[in-house]
């Protein structure tokens, strides 16, 4: 009988390269499983326990970990190790700590502390924008989360919401003067303003000029974030 289901590693070598491990320790390491992250946007579980916090030394501590149900991912307890986390989720640890996963120093994703009263709050991005039944609308968010709503969202902006329950607190609309996190690419982590937004053509994607440290980048707008208004309204480095 052949084997059922994909592999559960991946070859150290081809793992997406923000991954903040040791690429000649041995031949593989965990697999990130399809979720609500994209696999070369996300750690697995797992390996945030392990490589990214440093709190176990094996998968095999890892597993264990998660088997007893002490991590929450987003305040919802979770136990794959496979897991996709990435952009902004929070990995609250029994032990009272917790971290959000942000883009930082040019790494795509790298863990944060949280304060106490910010475990609960988290910040997603507008990604998609349905009408359903009853003319009702229905938007998705960079996490692979949904929620229905009459609030007034375009594609882009940013919610905050709180967790575990998706309710939105706060609603930052991704416009001139926003200030903006830089979520990919060389700039990845740094903060700005942005000073014009530039509409889609045919051959170029809606843009975004953020200022910076004394200088302007045009970035597409899946490139950025907005995290607040004059300052983030969460830590987010």
């Amino acid at each position: 009988m052949g084997k059922r289901g994909g592999d559960s590693r991946v070859k150290r070598q081809l793992a997406p390269k923000f991954w903040d491990i040791n690429r000649k320790e041995s031949q593989f390491v965990m697999r990130v499983k399809p979720g609500p992250h994209p696999k070369n946007k996300a750690y697995p579980l797992g390996m945030v326990l392990r490589d990214a916090l440093k709190i176990t030394k094996t998968a095999r501590e890892s597993e264990l970990i998660l088997t007893a149900g002490k991590v929450k991912v987003d305040g919802v307890v979770k136990y794959d190790p496979n897991l996709a986390v990435g952009l902004m989720d929070v990995v609250d640890l029994e032990t009272g700590q917790a971290y959000r996963l942000v883009p930082k120093d040019s790494e795509l994703l790298a863990p944060v502390p949280v304060p106490t009263d910010e475990k609960n709050t988290k910040l997603v991005k507008v990604a998609s924008k349905v009408t359903i039944r009853d003319k009702k609308t229905q938007y998705g968010f960079h996490d692979g989360k949904t929620l229905i709503s009459d609030k007034d969202l375009k594609v882009g902006d940013t919610c905050v919401i709180d967790l575990p329950k998706v309710q939105i607190k706060d609603h930052i609309p991704m416009d001139k003067g926003s200030l903006a996190l830089i979520i990919a690419g060389e700039n990845a982590g740094k903060t700005g303003n942005i000073d014009e937004i530039k509409d889609g053509i045919f051959s170029l994607p809606r843009r975004v000029l953020v200022s910076f440290e004394g200088r302007s980048v045009e970035l597409p707008v899946d490139m950025v974030m907005v995290v607040g208004r004059d300052s983030p309204v969460i830590k987010v480095n």
